[in-house]
């Protein structure tokens, strides 16, 4: 069972196969009547994610051999992936979303949820970090265009520089030297 393949079947073993699970819930004549009821089959996603980690084979050398040993990787949570355990589709969840109150609770538990996995686990480098930041809307802006924008006006850059050097700059406001202009210390 080195590459995620069941030795008697040749299939895919179900942690790799995200495909075929889904929620005991799906086919009920109304779908997801409560809270409650959506908050269930969201708990049934968590806990199959959880018992479904992905299985990566990794050489192993140990006293000069090699084998191919299957690790369980962590499985991130997704609202795609919840979605089609569910058995909806996007637009089921943000009409959901916006025009059912009654499951507002669990939409919005299930997404702290899945946004904490994923935020925990990439901290944790579990997940790959830099995905899970884009996912997440966690980007690091940066201005690349080589400007520097300065907002400080000359007065103030002034006052702050006479106060560096203690006030010893003449027409510096605050300064020791006496007068408060440069124009009247050059002048007389």
């Amino acid at each position: 069972m080195s590459n995620g393949k069941d030795p008697e079947t040749g299939r895919f073993t179900a942690g790799n196969r995200f495909w075929e699970a889904k929620s005991t819930f799906i086919g009920h004549p109304k779908l997801f009547e409560n809270g409650e009821t959506l908050k269930a089959a969201i708990t049934e996603y968590l806990d199959w994610n959880d018992a479904n980690p992905l299985m990566a084979a990794e050489l192993v050398k140990f006293e000069g051999k090699a084998t191919i040993a299957e690790l369980p990787k962590m499985r991130a949570l997704t609202l795609q992936g919840l979605f089609m355990f569910l058995g909806i589709n996007p637009k089921t969840w943000w009409d959901w979303r916006q025009n059912r109150d009654d499951l507002a609770d669990a939409i919005q538990w299930a997404e702290a949820v899945i946004y904490r996995q994923k935020f925990e686990g990439a901290a944790a480098d579990m997940l790959n970090q830099a995905i899970i930041a884009r996912e997440l809307g966690l980007v690091d802006k940066q201005d690349h265009s080589g400007t520097i924008k300065a907002e400080v006006t000359a007065d103030a850059a002034f006052a702050q520089l006479a106060s560096l050097l203690g006030g010893a700059i003449p027409g510096a406001q605050g300064s020791t030297g006496g007068s408060n202009s440069l124009a009247e210390d050059s002048e007389g």
